[in-house]
């Protein structure tokens, strides 16, 4: 009997597999075929089998060691999903297990087919995407090349976008949308809603309408997960999602003079609820991120201060999008301000402080959703200044830099910045100049600093996301 009377498919396991004219190793090749390329079979000749390849529209030989011939009747099924759960958790065999997945759907009957297959297509193009993303050599880009090739040809959706110089790729989530169309189990929708929702495959181009709608439907899809049967460095990875959504929702509604508390106050209470003993290895840049995320926006669950009589700002509507800050004192109101400047960023006037001397005030600025600055009004001897203080020297990503106390008797303020530098978080506590706003002494931790010791704000301590274990 022919074996393309049995109607089965061959499934290529190796890279480079050679396609020839004939079924020998001299005769001339007609392509390449990597591991996942699936391959219609039309006979067999010696140890060959004759084959067509419908995805690049030729016929050929190739070895029969060098791929597994499949059956794709309804029987064949368990066997085929089998296959797919060892390959499932294999890094680097993502190609093939994306074939072999595919042949499972096609094999098993409609109401057969549960949420499991949608699940491991899902890990397995998500996993392949973050492989293509990460720096790799030469070699390591024909390989993936060609094995992003072969899942594209199953209908393997991926985006592109350019962060840092290179391009961040992205699996487009249509399996794991599927995984919580149905009927689930807590694990497998706590998979998807983490893929579907990863901050570093947010489009940066989005403008800020759509990056608001996009952040509530990422909300919506992680309230979707119940955490009771989760273990608990699964319910971590949820609630540090969520407080990142969270904080970014805090900030886009406050941008837009919508009420934020409940926002923020969310955000808090998610990065409250983490264990830190159960973070798993792999997640500690995560928490760090997420912590760093929510507190640039913190200051949204604060209400805003009642006016007082020394010291103090006043915000008024500037040029489109623009918020003027004016400080004020008893004798210099928001007609005639000691000193103004307008910002395009969120002014959160309950971070405001003064020093004793009310010759300095503290203000936190926020311009970016993941990025706040801290503004620093000081009286010389000219006259006032506003010095603009950013988390860290490079470009805006992810970070803040915060007022946490002034040193009485002396012109020095005490700070604490945490940011992503070049890929790695660093958390510093500080004691700045007031003259020159230069850093005099700094250390990772506020009790090797004398000063700091002593003289940081009580409401900063109590507040402050910095001192988290």
């Amino acid at each position: 009997m022919m074996l393309a009377a049995l109607a089965l498919v061959a499934i290529v396991t190796q890279d480079s597999a050679a396609l020839r004219a004939a079924p020998r190793e001299s005769a001339q090749q007609q392509a390449v075929l990597w591991q996942g390329d699936s391959l219609e079979v039309r006979g067999e000749k010696m140890d060959y089998l004759q084959v067509y390849d419908h995805r690049r529209e030729r016929g050929g030989y190739i070895r029969v060691s060098q791929v597994r011939t499949q059956s794709l009747e309804p029987k064949d099924a368990p066997d085929l999903l089998a296959v797919v759960r060892f390959l499932r958790d294999t890094p680097g065999a993502e190609a093939l297990g994306i074939s072999y997945a595919a042949a499972y759907l096609k094999a098993a009957p409609a109401e057969a087919i549960g949420p499991e297959p949608f699940d491991a297509l899902g890990v397995m193009a998500d996993r392949l995407a973050r492989r293509a993303s990460a720096k790799r050599g030469k070699t390591d880009d024909t390989v993936l090349s060609a094995h992003l090739e072969v899942a594209s040809s199953y209908g393997i959706g991926m985006q592109g976008f350019e962060r840092d110089g290179r391009i961040q790729l992205c699996y487009n989530g249509e399996a794991f949308r599927r995984v919580l169309a149905m009927q689930s189990n807590d694990e497998q929708r706590a998979r998807a809603a983490l893929a579907l929702t990863r901050p570093e495959c947010v489009d940066p181009d989005l403008t800020p309408t759509d990056r608001n709608s996009l952040d509530a439907w990422r909300a919506e899809i992680l309230d979707r997960v119940q955490l009771n049967e989760l273990p608990e460095y699964e319910k971590n990875r949820l609630r540090l999602r969520r407080a990142s959504v969270w904080a970014g929702i805090a900030f886009e509604r406050a941008r837009q003079r919508q009420p934020a508390q409940e926002a923020a106050n969310r955000a808090l209470q998610e990065l409250a609820g983490v264990n830190p003993a159960d973070i798993a290895e792999p997640d500690a840049s995560a928490y760090t991120d997420a912590a760093v995320r929510v507190a640039a926006s913190r200051w949204a669950a604060e209400p805003e201060p009642a006016a007082g009589s020394g010291l103090a700002v006043v915000t008024t509507p500037g040029e489109s999008g623009e918020t003027c800050v004016a400080l004020v004192d008893a004798r210099h109101d928001q007609k005639n301000p000691l000193v103004k400047r307008c910002t395009y960023g969120l002014v959160w006037k309950a971070s405001a402080s003064v020093n004793a001397q009310q010759t300095a005030l503290a203000l936190a600025v926020q311009p970016l959703d993941s990025w706040r600055e801290l503004w620093v009004f000081r009286q010389g001897e000219k006259g006032w200044n506003i010095d603009i203080l950013p988390p860290a020297a490079n470009a805006p990503d992810v970070g803040y830099l915060e007022f946490a106390g002034w040193v009485p008797g002396s012109a020095k303020m005490l700070a604490v910045r945490e940011a992503r530098v070049d890929g790695r978080f660093k958390r510093s506590f500080e004691v700045i100049r007031m003259d020159t706003m230069d850093v005099e002494k700094q250390a990772d931790n506020p009790r090797s600093l004398s000063l700091f010791y002593r003289w940081q704000d009580p409401a900063w301590k109590r507040e402050t996301l910095s001192m988290r274990r």
